[in-house]
């Protein structure tokens, strides 16, 4: 791998070995990474920010993660993990803010940020990578600014959210699909989850196919793997006889967990004496709460009292949620992969999940679950009706479940993040950076004549004196 200093000195047509990659900057501006998925805006980015950010100090790279602070008691950095920094950078009020109202402090966060990287020496960072359109942004300034390529991750697209939106939620608007073209123009590589997400990228934003790198994220296998479902149910008070269905994410229209109490209540008017629960593990995102009340929704079905409802889990207490489950439903109407897919998996959980994204590869259809082509409730409680009676088939799947999660290791995510990093940084690929070296000389000059500038009027003032 190579450095911005190869680079400079490539410019010049020194021929040198290339020096590995020593320490990058992530951006991910509207959720931390270390805030608790399954609450507000944080979801399956944070736990991909996170992990990722630790196989790769793990390697031997360096990781400082900028995210804008919402409470006053963020400290200005912490120590996520040896190697692993997260800086909270202070862009606005801390509370009150949603991710919508985020553009307008865009220019403080980014501020801060190329004013951390100016307390050092040039080539201190030696690549950005950004995730979420509004981080692209200000990676995309960054990029300019320290004369590195810029990694992107869009995780999710305006684009496609709005091509396939639930009833009542509100489209994507129109300045996110505009930034989100402007970073797809831009990066040096894009990152994207799978080879449908590719083709997206190409057919909504004319992406050129040459700098996009499918990289699949992963789950952690120390964490989500199989263990006992008596032992799990028994921590959770599940009844060792029920027949349980767990929904997990942020309670929104669009991961669609109102489909799932819908299909119950169907379930359940035909067969009143099963013994059937649905678990519902996750917090409201945004202002979803006044509007979207799945508490409300199970009392108008007659079924409230066979729902459960959750707080957002910590890993360890999630993986046992996965392992007291018979079955975990995914029927969001988007989903650029699907973490929860392939953790409920890596437990030996089968998985129902609608066939869109990236789930027809995080679930291998009839093989570790089964793809439901739509979100007719009637349809999920169909499909949902016969795994429940079929046992044998369940069995199989949740026999075949663990070996297909294993093929989604964040060992994994990271080899495939480094290659792309290569890429970013060959010199081919490279020919925004090359034109940024110039950039930095004028940086360098720029700032030699604000020292002489400066060393005048120190003169000026000591000549007066």
């Amino acid at each position: 791998m190579t450095t911005p200093d190869t680079y400079r000195r490539a410019t010049r047509g020194a021929a040198l070995s290339m020096p590995s990659l020593r320490r990058i900057a992530v951006i991910t501006v509207h959720t931390s990474p270390l805030a608790q998925p399954g609450t507000g805006d944080a979801g399956g980015m944070n736990v991909y920010v996170l992990q990722t950010a630790k196989e790769l100090a793990a390697r031997g790279v360096e990781v400082e993660i900028f995210t804008r602070a919402t409470s006053s008691a963020d400290p200005a950095s912490v120590t996520a993990a040896e190697g692993v920094v997260v800086r909270n950078i202070v862009a606005g009020p801390f509370e009150g803010l949603g991710k919508t109202d985020l553009p307008s402090q865009m220019c403080p966060f980014t501020a801060a940020v190329l004013r951390e990287e100016a307390n050092h020496a040039p080539g201190y960072y030696d690549l950005v990578h950004s995730h979420y359109w509004l981080s692209g942004q200000v990676g995309w300034l960054a990029r300019d600014r320290w004369s590195v390529p810029l990694v992107h991750t869009a995780h999710t697209l305006a684009a496609v959210k709005n091509a396939s939106l639930a009833d009542g939620d509100t489209p994507e608007p129109l300045a996110r699909r505009a930034g989100e073209q402007q970073v797809a123009d831009e990066a040096d590589r894009l990152v994207v989850n799978t080879a449908d997400e590719r083709t997206a990228l190409q057919h909504y934003y004319g992406a050129d196919p040459a700098k996009i790198d499918v990289v699949a994220p992963g789950a952690d296998l120390a964490v989500y793997h199989p263990a006992s479902k008596h032992a799990a149910r028994a921590a959770l008070g599940f009844g060792a006889n029920e027949t349980v269905v767990t929904f997990v994410g942020r309670i929104q229209p669009l991961k669609a967990p109102d489909v799932l109490v819908r299909a119950v209540a169907e379930i359940l008017r035909r067969e009143p004496g099963l013994s059937l629960r649905l678990v519902i593990v996750g917090g409201h995102s945004g202002t979803a709460e006044q509007s979207y009340s799945l508490v409300r929704l199970a009392h108008q079905a007659g079924i409230a009292d066979r729902v459960t409802f959750l707080p957002p889990q910590p890993s360890a207490q999630l993986a046992d949620v996965y392992r007291a489950s018979d079955l975990v439903a995914v029927p969001s109407y988007s989903e650029s992969f699907g973490l929860v897919a392939v953790e409920a998996q890596a437990c030996g959980t089968p998985v129902i999940a609608a066939d869109v994204g990236g789930l027809g590869v995080a679930v291998n259809d009839g093989v570790t679950g089964t793809l439901v082509n739509g979100h007719a409730p009637g349809l999920w409680a169909q499909t949902i009706s016969e795994l429940i009676h079929d046992h044998d088939r369940r069995a199989r799947y949740a026999a075949a479940a663990p070996d297909h999660a294993s093929n989604f290791s964040w060992s994994h995510t990271a080899d495939g993040l480094l290659r792309s990093y290569d890429r970013a940084l060959s010199r081919t690929a490279l020919s925004p950076v090359l034109a940024g070296a110039d950039r930095l000389r004028s940086r360098v000059t720029d700032l030699a004549l604000r020292r002489q500038r400066n060393n005048r009027t120190v003169e000026r003032a000591a000549a007066q004196r």
